[in-house]
This record gives C-alpha cells, structure tokens and sequence, in this order.
C-alpha cells in the first residue's frame, strides 16, 4: 500500500483501491495537487463536514463515479449534491466497500456542514494486509486503548496541530495508546493558527513508533 500525503488532513491510499480521506484541496495553500488531477479514485471519506476536511469531496466523488464513505448525513448531503453512490455509516459501523473494510470511530470534535450537522468521526481503513487509522481532527482521547485492542492499526495518521485538535503533548499520549509501528503527523503547518514543528513531535515519540514527517507531494510504501 502507498500512503500519499496531500496537504493538510488529506491523504491517498493506493493499493488494491484507491482511498482518498478528507480531500480539502481547493483553497489550500499546501496542497500541489488539484481535485481535477485525481483520477482513478475508488471511494473518497470523510471524517466530518468542516471545509477543511469535506473540502472537495463531494466534486471528486462524482468526477471520479467513485462511492462517498462519511457519517449518514454528510453522505445524504453528497447524495442529495449528485453523487451517485454513497455508503452512509456511524460510529463503532464497519462496512465493506469493493474489497476494503472501513470501520468508523469516535473523535472529540465539533462538526457542522453546509445544511446540517454531523459527529466528528476518524476512520480504521483495512486494505492488502494493511490497517490505517486516520484520526481526523481530535483531541486525544482513552478509548483509543480500544481502538488499538479491536483493531491494532499499523499506521496512524494524527493531526498534531493544537488549537482544534491534539497538540504535540495529546498526540504522543495518542501513540502511547494506539501503539501503531508508524505515525504520520498531520493537520498543522497548513495556516499559522496550527504551527507546529513535526521534527519536535518525532523528538518526543522517542521510538514507540516510527515517526514518518511527510510534506504535501510525499508518500511511502508498506
């Protein structure tokens, strides 16, 4: 499996399928990739429905034919926006898309959308062997103990942002209880709001996992 970066909260998986979370690309100044350079997108998630995670979500779906993963109203919202598949769930669901397991977590966090409102949620993405966890945006919380006990993901993708979700301190106690073998950090840098230094956050995981800082553009292969 590929892991692709693309800015922000916005990641690719590419492997068996094609998976892309919370593709915030229009509007973001970290972003190198535009929603019309995607192609090939199997199923587009959503963790929840701010702009900066919903971002292009609903445009690539339908320019792609490919099936909205998200909460039950924000997937009704893609539905009723003109995405012609849509697979609606919640949280503690797992539903299977084209081969790929996608099970809905909890994540402390505010959620609204254009019409409507939704919880904030993160996803365990199982794919060619592979478990990944995306937090989406969270503080951290001790029920992740349970989603390292139910599902033992590999890879965790975690913002490390402060000010909306977990600072560098949060985000280390994530890794305390998820015990993933490799962490990606995410949501900061993208405005001054949420700077943050990621070599610092590597500094002080201080080998319970293997800290990959990616910039937008950048991948790695499991």
């Amino acid at each position: 499996m590929k892991i692709e970066f693309l800015g922000h909260a916005a990641f690719r998986l590419t492997g068996e399928k094609t998976v892309l979370i919370d593709p915030f690309l229009s509007g973001n100044p970290s972003a190198k990739i535009k929603p019309e350079d995607l192609t090939g997108i199997d199923m587009v998630l959503v963790t929840h429905g701010h702009g900066d995670h919903l971002g292009d979500a609903v445009r690539i779906a339908k320019d792609n034919n490919a099936v909205l993963v998200a909460m039950h109203e924000i997937a009704l919202y893609g539905k009723a926006n003109g995405v012609a598949s849509i697979e609606p769930m919640n949280i503690g669901g797992t539903v299977e898309v084209q081969g790929v397991s996608i099970t809905m977590t909890n994540a402390v966090h505010s959620s609204d959308f254009e019409g409507g409102s939704a919880h904030a949620a993160g996803f365990v993405i199982a794919m060619d062997g592979h478990t990944v966890y995306h937090a989406g945006d969270t503080g951290v919380f001790y029920d992740m103990n349970l989603i390292r006990e139910l599902y033992a993901p590999e890879v965790a993708l975690l913002p490390i942002g402060s000010r909306y979700t977990m600072g560098i301190k949060e985000a280390v106690k994530a890794v305390e209880f998820l015990q993933p073998q490799i962490v990606v950090p995410m949501h900061f840098g993208t405005t001054p709001l949420i700077q943050q230094d990621p070599e610092e956050f590597k500094k002080a995981v201080k080998g319970r996992a293997h800290v990959v800082v990616l910039n937008p553009g950048d991948s790695f292969t499991l």
